[in-house]
């Protein structure tokens, strides 16, 4: 097992300040899950989730818990209620997500704002070139996460009721400015010459056609469990970063594993595709056209350009912190260290488009 799975992989008793008070949760799981019997055993799941996430485990099944974490919190960060809303919505379509059971914004019951779902057992993968799957197999795996982002994007998300899940239209402009914005204002953690030219590119070259649909916004092969023995995938985790926003937007970001190097997160870069039965970036592109009925995806390398960048300004935020002793962690002294690379990955696809 790599070192990013073993972090990440399994529970651990609950962490000090995580406690929450067992005798509180089973009365709320009592009258709002159904067919709930307790008792529960608690442990908390390793991964780095932003929001603490717990297992509980009862004579007759086991949950998972996903709470706000405890203390003071930016307005907006953390909205578990909205992981909530766009499970429960993409669950009424058939899409693979888990059972949400119930939220909770009553903070006097364990102190910060939850909801429950249901536990899938699976298979997560946190190495992108699937080093357990056989090559055989290895194409199947990876149709299957195409089709399941393709699935996504065809959800009629007004009729699943998420059409205030976010603003409609204008989705690379919006984000284009968000992140530039963010990323000049944080003087502590420096200026990057690439960043510096897609920060004046990216708002003059957005490609035309504007679409919408429910977007994860960090599709990533272990953000998904898939089943035991079958290339299926049984449900898609972690919807923090989701919104309505562009489908070609959230589809690059997941095709970006093509040229994001495995030691930043589940990446292809370097990979020998061919020997590990891999389809090519290309061939991946076209089976996702072909599913959404596109005739190819023009200015392709805009969509990934746009994506680095996104992903670079969050690192050099990341970074801020760091220098300013806010985040002083291992792995963020890592992805501050990293931001340079994604700046000139992202630099390398705007050079692509001219």
């Amino acid at each position: 097992m790599s070192d990013i799975a073993e972090a990440n992989t399994g529970t651990t008793p609950v962490r000090d300040g995580y406690e929450i008070d067992l005798a509180a949760l089973t009365r709320w799981m009592e009258a709002h899950v159904e067919d709930f019997a307790g008792p529960i055993a608690i442990a908390q799941f390793k991964g780095g989730q932003s929001n603490p996430t717990y297992r509980l485990t009862t004579p007759g099944r086991s949950y998972v818990l996903r709470r706000k974490p405890p203390g003071e919190l930016l307005k907006g960060a953390h909205a578990v209620e909205r992981e909530a809303k766009v499970m429960t919505g993409l669950g009424k379509a058939g899409f693979p997500v888990p059972r949400v059971f119930g939220v909770c914004t009553d903070e006097d019951v364990i102190g910060t704002w939850f909801f429950v779902m249901d536990m899938v057992e699976g298979r997560i993968f946190w190495d992108a070139r699937l080093p357990d799957v056989s090559d055989a197999d290895r194409p199947a795996y990876f149709d299957a996460m195409n089709a399941t982002m393709a699935a996504l994007h065809g959800v009629d998300y007004e009729a699943v009721g998420l059409g205030d899940y976010g603003k409609p239209g204008n989705y690379f402009a919006r984000q284009i400015g968000r992140w530039s914005k963010q990323y000049l204002a944080d003087e502590e953690a420096g200026r990057d010459p690439n960043m510096d030219r897609l920060v004046a590119w990216l708002p003059e070259n957005i490609p035309d056609g504007d679409e919408t649909s429910v977007v994860h916004g960090d599709f990533r092969c272990d953000n998904m469990i898939f089943h035991p023995t079958e290339p299926r995938v049984l449900a898609v985790l972690d919807w923090e970063l989701s919104t309505l926003g562009h489908p070609l937007a959230d589809f690059a970001y997941h095709a970006m594993m093509y040229r994001m190097p495995p030691d930043i997160v589940a990446g292809l870069q370097g990979a020998d595709l061919a020997a590990l039965n891999i389809p090519s970036e290309d061939d991946y592109v076209a089976a996702y056209c072909r599913r959404m009925g596109r005739d190819g995806i023009p200015n392709w390398d805009f969509y990934i350009a746009f994506n680095f960048f996104r992903l670079a300004a969050i690192f050099h935020g990341i970074k801020g912190r760091v220098i300013r002793g806010t985040a002083a962690n291992a792995q963020a002294r890592e992805r501050a260290k990293d931001f340079p690379r994604l700046a000139a990955l992202a630099a390398e696809a705007m050079e692509r488009c001219s």
